[in-house]
């Protein structure tokens, strides 16, 4: 893994698919996958990152990028591996020291940091709902396109995906929905403790929806 990064926000300001930050390829989603689940939806982003590769023969293959955690990031972090891309892991700090991630998510943040290309260091508190979705909604502002996997719920006072879709759309930012036939979501705690709740609801959309 290369040298770490921190992230001062300035990245924030740059044009989505403008510079090497646009041509990155963000991934959210469920953290509550089952098994199963799991297992397929992380063969549906190699299928993906495939495909791209098809588009890409002229230029460098994008990063990709996910919030360190379990679930739908180190489904997308394995498959970015398998696929040979440059892998980039978003991890929490607190007074600019590497903050420990909450128990449920050690596993899953251990392996992404072995398979990372590099760290991007960024201020924000894994224990909470509120600082994790700017976390993410930092991390997609600077993509060039969301793999969000999304079983169409809307968004709750735990899971935000909903949430994130309807913030890459409005921002310009083409999103591809990925939810395998036969994925299902478990019922265990899998993600931060809720702080100050979103709105409940917003845009939803049909899974497999295609987005400009």
């Amino acid at each position: 893994m290369s040298t770490t990064a921190r992230d001062n926000g300035a990245a924030g300001d740059q044009v989505p698919g403008g510079g090497a930050a646009g041509r990155e390829i963000a991934a959210v989603g469920h953290a509550d996958l089952t098994p199963h689940a799991f297992a397929l939806v992380e063969s549906a982003f190699q299928e993906r990152l495939k495909r791209l590769e098809r588009l890409e023969r002229h230029v460098e293959p994008g990063s990709v990028i996910v919030r360190c955690g379990a679930g739908a990031p180190l489904a997308f972090g394995r498959a970015a591996s398998a696929s040979g891309r440059r892998l980039v892991v978003v991890i929490p700090t607190h007074n600019d020291v590497p903050a420990m991630p909450p128990r449920r998510d050690r596993m899953a943040a251990g392996e992404l940091l072995n398979l990372a290309d590099q760290a991007r260091l960024l201020p924000y508190d894994p224990n909470h709902r509120d600082s994790c979705i700017g976390a993410d909604e930092r991390m997609i502002a600077t993509s060039g396109l969301l793999l969000a996997v999304w079983d169409g719920s809307p968004t709750n006072g735990f899971d935000a995906t909903a949430h994130l879709v309807t913030y890459a759309r409005a921002r310009g930012i083409p999103v591809e929905i990925v939810w395998p036939a036969g994925a299902e979501r478990g019922t265990g705690e899998a993600t931060p403790a809720p702080s100050a709740a979103l709105p409940v609801g917003g845009l939803v959309e049909p899974p497999g929806a295609r987005y400009p």
